[in-house]
């Protein structure tokens, strides 16, 4: 057990420019690791982009030559593994002697994926791919696969977590639990005040403690000719953040800050989660094993690769 800073890094990115998001992210790594942060959480698609409100020209049947170039523009701005833009995460990693878990925008092939890093100073542990794009993202993101259901040890505890509405499928969650997740990330693009709630259920079910990272950005931060749906004036807000950081029995520990950027940061200690298992343990005295069982395929379905091996399994160290 370890007591240390963690932080959600709620800030503005460059989307569909994985250069300059990248840029971005070293800042920001060095920045928290400047106010003593161990563990930096960013959020969901932060390099790449999430592209609220475009539809990629697609409806049932047809399809149209601008939502092709809008779709060809994210691939262009999505980043490989390994990569350039990897190698520079593990580099600022390695200087700022920071853990982090970065959203990105994957490219394997012709398919993208929305998909967390997982880096330690000098290396890549492992990754995340979204198992279940949400709604219309299942245009533009492939399916991970349970081959990715990631828990890395670092020197802290067990680190592990899901992206966005992946927190609402049960059986994923007790995945993650029986693997003794203690710090849980929480990248997302939910920038609603329901998301807080979410953040806390988690927190209490698994006994851990959750890092939620959600972007903000205006309409302006936005290319000109972006065809959001969304109507908005150049400086409305399209994501909101609501970042906020919970504590094994639900507690707020930091936020949820709302409509501004900034590092969110507490000082937790992941003893308190001894204590907080009195009275429940999901996958302890609390899973009545005589009564339910949870098989997880974790054979991959689609292969991985980072540093020039394949992923083989859900577990890094």
């Amino acid at each position: 057990m370890a007591k240390l800073k963690v932080a959600a890094i709620q800030a503005t990115t460059v989307p569909f420019d994985a250069a300059a998001a990248t840029a971005r992210t070293v800042a920001l790594l060095g920045e928290a690791a400047a106010k003593g942060v161990q563990l930096a959480v960013f959020p969901e698609a932060f390099i790449g982009g999430y592209p609220k409100g475009l539809d990629f020209g697609c409806a049932i049947g047809r399809r149209t030559p601008e939502g092709r170039e809008d779709f060809a523009r994210y691939v262009r701005g999505s980043i490989s593994i390994p990569g350039p833009e990897v190698e520079q995460l593990i580099t600022a990693c390695a200087e700022h002697d920071i853990h982090a878990v970065v959203g990105i925008i994957e490219r394997d092939g012709g398919t993208l994926y929305c998909t967390a890093l997982y880096l330690a100073p000098g290396r890549l542990l492992g990754i995340h791919r979204k198992l279940m794009p949400t709604g219309s993202e299942r245009l533009v993101w492939g399916f991970g696969d349970a081959s990715t259901l990631t828990v890395v040890d670092t020197p802290y505890g067990k680190l592990g977590g899901a992206i966005c509405w992946e927190h609402y499928m049960p059986l994923m969650r007790a995945a993650y639990y029986a693997k003794g997740v203690q710090l849980w990330a929480a990248p997302t693009a939910d920038d609603r005040e329901t998301w807080v709630a979410t953040m806390r259920h988690i927190a209490m079910e698994g006994r851990c403690f959750v890092i939620g990272a959600c972007q903000v950005m205006r309409r302006s931060d936005f290319p000109a000719d972006y065809a959001s749906r969304i109507e908005a004036g150049a400086d409305e807000w399209m994501m909101h953040g609501r970042s906020v950081i919970v504590g094994p029995l639900g507690e707020i520990l930091a936020g949820p800050l709302l409509d501004e950027e900034g590092i969110l940061t507490a000082d937790i200690d992941t003893d308190d989660i001894l204590g907080a298992t009195l009275d429940f343990d999901a996958v302890g005295h609390y899973s009545r094993p005589d009564l339910f069982t949870l098989h997880v395929d974790e054979r991959p379905q689609t292969p991985v690769a980072f540093g020039g091996k394949p992923v083989a399994s859900g577990t890094g160290s």
